[in-house]
């Protein structure tokens, strides 16, 4: 029914988003993981999930695709709830949560608060092969574009930048533009910084 919805941000905790769009407040339950994503924005555009209870109607946002789709494919599995999916994504992010299942790290996703031995097994049974190679690909792509940022993190402080402000400038510019070299995010940021 929805897919996104975009607009100033009202209020931002760890756990849910108040969006303001066109003077309407939309509360979206959210992942730790699309919190730190957000946290410094003032407008923002959260993909949505619609969950429709007896008792209440329920808005989750996801600040990209990749999460969206695992935590669909988790909410899937038996036993694993909205709220389950959400600690899980909010425990490990989207990259890892994905490369515990796809490697069959029953260990790694049984650490996760609140999944018990079976609960992890049928996780991974049930979504090793659902998790696309697309997928995996997109995580890939996230994966060498963190390295390269930082690695052009690590140059910046070098060259006597404050890391957060450097880390900020970095993400900006690695968001925009995912493929970008070390290199390049370097040179990006020193027009900025």
């Amino acid at each position: 029914m929805y897919n996104y919805i975009s607009g100033e941000i009202a209020e931002a905790t760890p756990s849910y988003v108040v969006i303001d769009n066109n003077g309407i407040g939309y509360l979206l339950e959210i992942s730790l993981n699309t919190y730190t994503q957000i946290k410094d924005l003032t407008e923002v555009k959260l993909l949505v999930h619609y969950v429709v209870r007896e008792d209440a109607h329920l808005l989750y946002g996801f600040f990209d695709e990749q999460e969206r789709s695992l935590f669909r494919n988790l909410i899937n599995v038996n036993g694993v709830g909205v709220s389950t999916a959400r600690v899980m994504l909010s425990t490990l992010n989207t990259q890892e949560l994905t490369n515990a299942i796809v490697s069959e790290n029953v260990k790694m996703v049984q650490s996760i608060k609140g999944i018990g031995p079976k609960t992890a097994q049928r996780i991974v049974l049930e979504l090793h092969d659902k998790l696309t190679i697309d997928e995996q690909l997109q995580i890939n792509t996230v994966v060498q574009s963190n390295k390269n940022t930082e690695e052009a993190l690590s140059a910046l402080v070098m060259l006597g930048f404050v890391k957060g402000q450097a880390s900020k400038v970095l993400d900006k510019i690695a968001a925009d533009n995912p493929t970008m070299t070390v290199e390049d995010l370097i040179k990006q940021a020193l027009k900025v910084l």
